[in-house]
C-alpha cells in the first residue's frame, strides 16, 4: 500500500470514529447524548489508535503537522510530504462524511447549529485569536516533542504499538484541549470543515472560515518549534 492510501485509509478512520463520538455525545436524541468531555478524549484516542493500527505501511502520521516535523527532521524526504498530507485530507473529509451519514437523523433532530458545526470541527471555549493559536501551538508542539524524544519504536508492542500514541492523545486531550478542542492536526479540522460547509445538513449554519486558520497554523507552528527543540537537545 502506497503513502497516499495509506494515510488516506487511516485518517478516514481516524475522523469517522472521531466526529461520531462528538456526534454521540452532543446532538440530540443519540445513545450517548450528554456523556461528557471524558468520553470524547477517549473517544478521540480510541479513533487514533485505530487510524494508525490501519495506516501502519506509511508510518500512520494520519496529520499534517507530524509529516511535516518528520520531514524537517530528517526522518522522510520532502518529496514524500504531498502524498502524505493530500492522502490524510482526503481521508479526514472521507470519514467526516461517513460519520455525518451515521447521524444523519440526529443532525435533523438538532436545532443549535453550533452544535452541528462542532461535530466537524473545533473552535474555541473563549474566542482570542492570540490564545487560541497558542493553545493550538501547545498542544501540537507536546504532542510532536513526545514522538521526537520518546520515538514509538523504541518500544515494541507488536499489534499494540499504536497504543502510546493514542494515550499521548488522551493526554492532551483532558490536559490541554479544554481552550480549543484541541485540534492538533490541520487535516483533522479543515477537511471535515469544508465537509460541513457543502453537505445538505438541514439547518446548518456558518461554517466558521474566521477561525479555520488557527487550527491549521498552530499546529504547524508548535510542530516545527518541537523539531527545533529536538535539534537543539535531541
Amino acid at each position: 500500500m502506497g503513502i497516499f492510501a495509506s494515510e488516506c485509509l487511516g485518517t478516514a478512520f481516524l475522523l469517522l470514529f472521531g466526529s461520531s463520538v462528538v456526534a454521540n455525545v452532543i446532538l440530540k436524541e443519540t445513545k450517548g447524548f450528554g456523556a461528557g468531555w471524558l468520553v470524547i478524549t477517549l473517544g478521540w484516542s480510541m479513533a487514533v489508535f485505530i487510524g494508525v493500527s490501519v495506516s501502519t505501511a506509511s508510518g500512520g502520521h494520519l496529520n499534517p503537522a507530524v509529516s511535516i516535523a518528520m520531514a524537517a527532521n530528517g526522518n522522510i524526504p520532502m518529496s514524500d510530504l504531498l502524498p502524505y498530507m493530500s492522502g490524510q485530507f482526503c481521508g479526514a473529509f472521507i470519514g467526516a462524511v461517513l460519520g455525518w451519514l451515521l447521524h444523519i437523523d440526529h443532525f435533523a433532530v438538532t436545532e443549535d447549529k453550533g452544535t452541528k458545526l462542532a461535530v466537524f470541527a473545533t473552535g474555541p471555549a473563549i474566542r482570542n485569536t492570540w490564545s487560541n493559536l497558542f493553545s493550538e501551538a501547545l498542544g501540537t508542539f507536546a504532542l510532536i516533542a513526545i514522538l521526537l524524544f520518546w520515538p514509538a519504536t523504541t518500544t515494541d508492542l507488536g499489534h499494540l504499538n499504536p497504543l502510546p500514541v493514542a494515550l499521548i492523545i488522551l493526554g492532551i486531550g483532558v490536559c490541554l484541549g479544554g481552550p480549543t478542542g484541541y485540534a492538533i492536526n490541520p487535516a483533522r479540522d479543515l477537511a471535515p470543515r469544508i465537509a460541513h460547509a457543502i453537505l445538505p445538513i438541514p439547518g446548518k449554519g456558518k461554517s466558521d472560515w474566521s477561525y479555520s486558520w488557527i487550527p491549521v497554523v498552530g499546529p504547524i507552528v508548535g510542530a516545527l518549534a518541537a523539531v527545533g527543540l529536538h535539534g537543539l537537545l535531541g
